[in-house]
């Protein structure tokens, strides 16, 4: 079939376009910088803005399809442009699905129901979140919604992925080694967290893709997506590390002292900001800290259920594959892409 994924040339985007090529489907891509791997793959691209509406439609087109990966991600920003994005520009790809009669796969975040607090083992009945220290939690959740309430009319669902990570990580990995000299882990003890392979987030959105039908139980609901391994946070990023042949994070910083940082750097950024200094994202916010010092995992039961999802690749089989990528592709070593710090931190 003719399918549309936003964001083609993203980290999750990439790898839902070449798992739609490989079977035969007709892949679109709509972003805004032409990617040379999506030509060799003979991908159709679309090169416009999400907030271009008439582009949008455009895209569109007579697409069966869409897949809706693109978002600005960070830790840090104004609200407005991430609503511009993440929200006005979801609204766009709803409303190009309503008049080409698409169905809409659309990738959400589990941060849209995380406060700030423990979540342990919960499942899609956990209500959003009432607090957000970031305006990318705050429009995803504003997203998310927008998306499951047009159920009525368009066929959805949202997928909520989470801390997506392996070969061809442009943010998370990166941002980890460059700015290894300085990190630290928070709190006293390590928190339990689920994260995510590319190869499984992927499969997941091409489930979902095939099972989305007008009347189906996936249509207008959301489904966290997950390794089903939930593991200890700092072990997690040594081990991203040790793929990297990086030396692990031993030092530790409590969590309040840390937050308390996070905000008065925050309050900097915003001062440097109403002078007309554009000094990018902090190196610390109190969003990173919150995900970086409380638990969240959760139960992937109803993916399981619904989606038919199963993790295919498992966390030691993705570290091995981590590591065995960064030793033969030296170009692609995070060391050669270093990023400020991860801001792909809620996926």
């Amino acid at each position: 079939m003719n399918v549309l994924v936003t964001g083609g040339g993203g980290f999750l985007g990439r790898a839902v376009c070449r798992r739609l090529v490989a079977r035969g489907d007709t892949v679109h891509t709509l972003h805004r910088r032409r990617h040379p791997g999506l030509d060799a793959l003979g991908v159709i691209q679309h090169l416009a803005d999400l907030r271009d509406a008439a582009a949008v439609r455009a895209a569109v087109g007579r697409c069966e399809a869409v897949v809706h990966c693109a978002a600005k991600a960070g830790a840090y920003g104004p609200d407005r442009e991430y609503r511009e994005i993440n929200v006005d520009g979801t609204r766009n790809v709803l409303d190009a699905c309503a008049r080409a009669g698409a169905r809409l796969v659309h990738t959400s975040s589990p941060s849209v129901v995380h406060d700030g607090r423990d979540l342990e083992g919960v499942d899609e009945s956990a209500p959003y979140a009432r607090r957000f220290t970031a305006a990318y939690p705050r429009s995803k959740a504003a997203a998310e919604r927008l998306v499951l309430s047009a159920a009525g009319t368009v066929p959805v669902v949202a997928l909520r992925p989470h801390l997506i990570w392996g070969p061809g990580d442009p943010h998370f990995l990166p941002g980890l080694v460059a700015n290894r000299r300085r990190l630290w882990l928070l709190g006293l003890a390590d928190r339990t967290v689920d994260t995510v392979y590319i190869d499984n987030a992927a499969d997941a959105h091409v489930l979902a893709l095939d099972r989305l039908r007008p009347g189906s139980p996936l249509c207008g609901r959301a489904y966290f997506i997950t390794q089903g391994e939930p593991g200890g946070f700092g072990a997690w990023v040594n081990a991203l590390l040790a793929a990297a042949g990086v030396a692990p994070v031993r030092r530790r910083l409590p969590a309040p002292p840390a937050l308390l940082a996070a905000a008065l750097l925050e309050g900097g950024w915003r001062l440097a900001g109403r002078l007309g200094l554009d000094c990018g994202e902090p190196p610390l916010t109190r969003f990173l800290v919150e995900q970086a010092s409380t638990a969240h995992w959760f139960d992937i039961s109803a993916a399981r259920r619904d989606l038919g999802y199963e993790p295919r690749v498992g966390t030691a089989e993705g570290l091995a594959r981590l590591t065995a990528h960064l030793a033969s592709h030296p170009a692609s070593h995070p060391a050669t892409h270093p990023a400020a710090h991860p801001p792909e931190a809620a996926r």
